[in-house]
This record gives C-alpha cells, structure tokens and sequence, in this order.
C-alpha cells in the first residue's frame, strides 16, 4: 500500500472533517451543545498510521497488535476486506469478530470520551489478529486535543448524584507517557485512565 506524503494530508484533513461531525452528535446525544468538544481540539496532535500485518504461519501464536485500548477522543478506522479486528464484550470477556464491511469506517469512542462523558460513553478493549494466508492493511485516524488540554469530567454532565468519576490529567504528559511505554499491552502499560478513576468509596 503506496501513499505519498500529499496525499496522506489530504486524507487526514478529511477524517478531521469527520470527526468533528462526530464529536457533534456525541455531544448532542449527551444534551451538550454540538460544538461543546470543539474548543478542545484547536492545537490537536492527531495522526494518521499506516498498518500492515503479513502473513503469519502460526496465527494462534501471533497478534497484529496485542489488547488494548485507544487513549484519545476517537479512532476512524479503515480496514481491507481480510480483516483482523476483535473487540471484547465485557458482559463475559468474549473477544468478537468484527466483519468487515466494504466502503465503512469502524469508529472507536476513546478514553478521553469516557472521561468527558463520566462513562456514559466507554473505551472499548480490542486487539488486531493476523492471517495465516493473507497479508493485511489498516489505516487508523486517532483524533486526538490538543497537548495542553486537561482531561477530566464535563460539569455539565456531573452532581451530587452522579458525581465526577476521574480526576483530572494532562493529556499531553499522559500521551507521552504512553509513548514511552511503546504503548504494550494494557497489563504492563504505565499509565491508564483507571489510573485516574475516584474509588468508588469516595463516591458513596
């Protein structure tokens, strides 16, 4: 898969478009204003990556990326018709699937969106496997504020009765943070959003 730098711009400013089509209606459907994300986002550090995962003998022994979960706002993902993508249920812990569908973006809510959302939205936990006999591509869009922006609650969507379930962090410090952990699985990652989250005795 052949993309010169021009072109990958380009594709990025239209993802951008996007997703701030989708960040409205996720504040909308939260009874915000649409624009209420937008402000956060005006130095965003998001990126485009180009995946490519090849064949693997051995599928069962082997994972395109292992478990995890995208810290950001959103991810738009765009896969090729062999697939690889597995989300896990957390009703039971099951990993499924997901069928790709021609000419469809898959859509990842975040982290960041589960905190802003004080988890009425959440991040889901997901992993990408490799074929035996296919080689496989991906181009995911992470949209992603701006590095100063302190992540935390919306007030508009916290109170006494459904008080704020994280603390606040700087995303800027807490991406790099991730960087530098080679983002690895979640288990020996060194910073997550859980690491933020109120125990839930100071919120009885």
């Amino acid at each position: 898969m052949a993309m010169s730098r021009e072109v990958c711009e380009e594709y990025a400013k239209e993802l951008e478009k996007l997703a701030y089509k989708l960040l409205g209606l996720i504040a909308l459907s939260l009874g915000l204003p649409q624009n209420r994300f937008h402000g956060f986002f005006k130095d965003q550090i998001s990126f485009v990556r180009l995946n490519h995962y090849p064949p693997c003998p051995v599928p069962h022994l082997a994972l395109g990326i292992s478990r995890h979960k995208d810290a950001g706002a959103l991810t738009i993902l765009a896969q090729d018709d062999v697939g690889g993508l597995e989300v896990k249920r957390k009703t039971d812990g099951k990993w499924l699937w997901v069928k790709p569908t021609p000419n469809a973006y898959i859509i990842n809510v975040g982290d960041i969106i589960q905190v802003w959302s004080n988890e009425t939205y959440e991040s889901v936990e997901h992993r990408m496997i490799v074929n035996s006999e296919k080689e496989r591509f991906s181009i995911p869009f992470f949209f992603n504020p701006a590095h100063y922006t302190i992540v935390k609650p919306l007030e508009e969507l916290t109170n006494e009765r459904n008080p704020a379930k994280y603390r606040s962090y700087n995303w800027g410090k807490f991406f790099v943070t991730k960087k530098k952990s080679n983002f690895k699985k979640l288990d020996v990652e060194n910073i997550q959003i859980f690491h933020f989250r109120v125990p839930k005795s100071e919120l009885e």
